[in-house]
């Protein structure tokens, strides 16, 4: 006589075979050996049975536990094979692939190395800072008053608690002063932010490279040279560099920079593409306030600092014309920079 146990095996391996698709599949899994399923209870009745028969029973039921969950296992990848395969019925073999494009990096991107892999040959090190930033960081540190436009709403973005998005990577060279002792030579790309109208030539959201570089017997002679060095390196070795007295809160004296070239547009016309100047010796001050001693005595160091813009020297040497092309993701612009 056929043991129940065999003829529950029958119907299910039966049942499994007609299952049409994986949900169907399921439903027949869970009827059997679901955890209340035919076969599962026939666990639970185990302990009903006597000694001589529980092994019998007990070995059967592994037997077609094991053979039901096998069955399940093959009619599982018969159907994803059989799904695969109608998937791929009506695909032309002939026609030719979707082409893979090569992507490319962002011109911000290399122009940012580009001037990056520059200083690094001069020996300066990369730091970083925080977007957010606190007003000590951002003006008190770098001799700004507190009636200087910058600091105003207008100009600035001042979350609630009062903290800003930095309007500038001079940030850093504060941090890098705090965290370490003079010598420091150290360049901090980054973003800034500033209320500024969006148009051609003005974003909300730009990107520079601030450097600093504190030693004994600094002078603007080292200043100008490696700026120029930097600018022949960019823009070509036939690039004029010319040095303008500016104002700075935070440097004295204070220069903008003006390259022309001729691998430029325009040709032979000045473009003001930086500022710098040779570190106030107000900020040496504040910063030894914060760090609590005299490691930035101004009677003994003396340092220069410059900032460049990233956008504005990538649209320079690039010929872009308009600063809001490098954050619209328009594949026809960037596509022009492999």
């Amino acid at each position: 006589m056929t043991h129940p146990l065999e003829q529950l095996r029958a119907l299910a391996l039966r049942d499994i075979a007609a299952a049409p698709d994986e949900k169907s599949l399921e439903a027949v899994r869970v009827q059997y050996i679901g955890r209340n399923g035919r076969i599962s209870l026939w666990s639970e009745q185990m302990k009903t049975l006597g000694k001589e028969e529980k092994p019998v029973v007990g070995k059967l039921l592994n037997e077609v536990r094991a053979a039901v969950t096998a069955a399940l296992d093959q009619q599982a990848a018969n159907l994803a094979s059989r799904k695969e395969s109608e998937a791929l019925a009506h695909l032309d073999i002939t026609l030719p692939g979707t082409p893979l494009e090569t992507g490319s990096l962002h011109p911000l991107t290399q122009m940012l190395e580009r001037a990056i892999n520059v200083f690094r040959r001069m020996g300066f090190a990369l730091a970083e800072g925080p977007d957010i930033e606190t007003e000590w960081h951002c003006f008190d540190a770098l001799n700004t008053p507190a009636e200087h436009p910058a600091r105003n709403e207008q100009d600035t973005f001042y979350l609630p608690d009062g903290r800003l998005l930095r309007t500038h990577t001079s940030t850093v060279q504060v941090r890098t002063m705090q965290s370490a002792p003079p010598p420091v030579r150290v360049i901090g790309p980054g973003a800034a932010y500033r209320r500024d109208e969006v148009d051609a030539t003005h974003s909300a959201q730009f990107h520079q490279i601030e450097g600093l570089y504190v030693d004994e017997n600094v002078s603007v002679a080292d200043l100008k040279g490696a700026l120029e060095f930097f600018m022949h390196e960019l823009f070509g070795p036939e690039t004029a560099v010319r040095f303008r007295p500016h104002y700075f809160p935070f440097t004295e004296p204070s220069f903008e920079i003006d390259v022309k070239s001729k691998a430029l547009k325009g040709g032979e016309q000045w473009i003001e593409v930086a500022g710098s100047g040779m570190v106030h010796p107000a900020v040496f001050e504040e910063v030894n306030k914060a760090r609590g001693d005299t490691a930035y005595d101004p009677a003994k160091w003396t340092g220069y600092a410059f900032g460049l813009g990233v956008d504005r020297l990538a649209m320079i040497l690039f010929d872009i014309p308009d600063i809001r092309l490098f954050a619209q993701n328009d594949l026809r612009f960037l596509k022009q920079f492999p």
